[in-house]
């Protein structure tokens, strides 16, 4: 069973789900884009077996969650913190796939390790980490493109999420489809899955209820140079790629993972963009090691 809930922070309210174990370690985790606190669903069956308590808030603007005006990656990482301190956990770890593991990775970057004792980057979508853009040469024609527009001529940037939003509430097969086609095999094996894809649609779909705006804010915020620098983070993060990721291509996270002292590599072999999802088990079960070593 998911439970659903939401805290006041200011004048915004922060909406998230909950699954997994109630009662075990609490797992912070930061969906990808376009995604929400749905995306939470997928990971529900490997926390319950590793008894962790898993939870997934929507980023501002998206889902449930309000605009935040002026939002930066430490206020995010402010407000997990927040987050975890309502949901009465003192310690806690953070997880993060796809457009989600940048803001991971600023949590391992702005809070105290006393307090967040684990670190989790899936495939993350690490764009800024050097630099504005600094992946270019890696990604798609049409990533690359989202970079520039995002940088250079953001009303085409908004535009292309608000094509995108168009699809993903009202024209779902269509969507799907597009979704498919861009992945590689190992991953049309994953969504191959009826309830796999369906929640995978649907995490989708809420991205947008509100609209676009969050997600330009939080895919242009990718692309920018981030404002906190990796290469000093010495604690321990752990980043999870798989070797035939068409989305996010190996090579962008080696590098980001070979300049981060603390870095701990997880290759999958052959792997996809949705290893979060065929690889959930292990990942969450190296989490739940963490946070049951730091508990003793």
């Amino acid at each position: 069973m998911t439970r659903e809930g939401s805290i006041r922070i200011g004048n915004r309210t922060v909406t998230y789900l909950e699954v997994g174990d109630p009662g075990g370690p609490l797992v912070l985790h930061n969906h990808g884009g376009p995604s929400s606190r749905l995306e939470a669903e997928l990971f529900d069956s490997s926390a319950k077996a590793n008894g962790v308590r898993f939870v997934c808030a929507d980023r501002p603007g998206m889902g449930g969650s309000d605009p935040q005006p002026g939002r930066t990656f430490e206020g995010w990482a402010d407000d997990l913190s927040l987050l975890a301190d309502a949901l009465g956990a003192h310690r806690f770890a953070v997880t993060g796939w796809s457009e989600g593991g940048p803001w991971a990775l600023a949590s391992a970057a702005y809070l105290d390790p006393a307090r967040l004792v684990h670190v989790t980057c899936i495939a993350g979508g690490n764009y800024g980490t050097f630099g504005p853009n600094w992946a270019a040469k890696y990604l798609s024609s049409v990533d690359a493109l989202g970079g520039r527009l995002a940088l250079h001529f953001h009303p085409g940037f908004t535009l292309m999420y608000e094509l995108l939003g168009m699809s993903a509430s009202h024209f779902e097969d269509r969507y799907a489809k597009a979704i498919i086609k861009s992945v590689s095999a190992p991953d049309r094996a994953v969504l191959a899955d009826e309830e796999v894809l369906r929640l995978f649609l649907g995490a989708s779909r809420e991205c947008f209820r509100p609209g676009a705006g969050g997600l330009v804010v939080d895919a242009t915020m990718l692309y920018e140079a981030w404002p906190f620098d990796m290469t000093g983070v010495t604690r321990p993060v752990h980043f999870w790629q798989g070797s035939d990721d068409t989305l996010v291509p190996e090579i962008i996270n080696k590098t980001v993972a070979d300049k981060t002292p603390g870095a701990l590599w997880h290759p999958i072999s052959g792997g996809g963009h949705f290893i979060a999802v065929s690889h959930a088990d292990e990942i969450l079960a190296l989490v739940a090691n963490d946070l049951a070593s730091e508990s003793n």
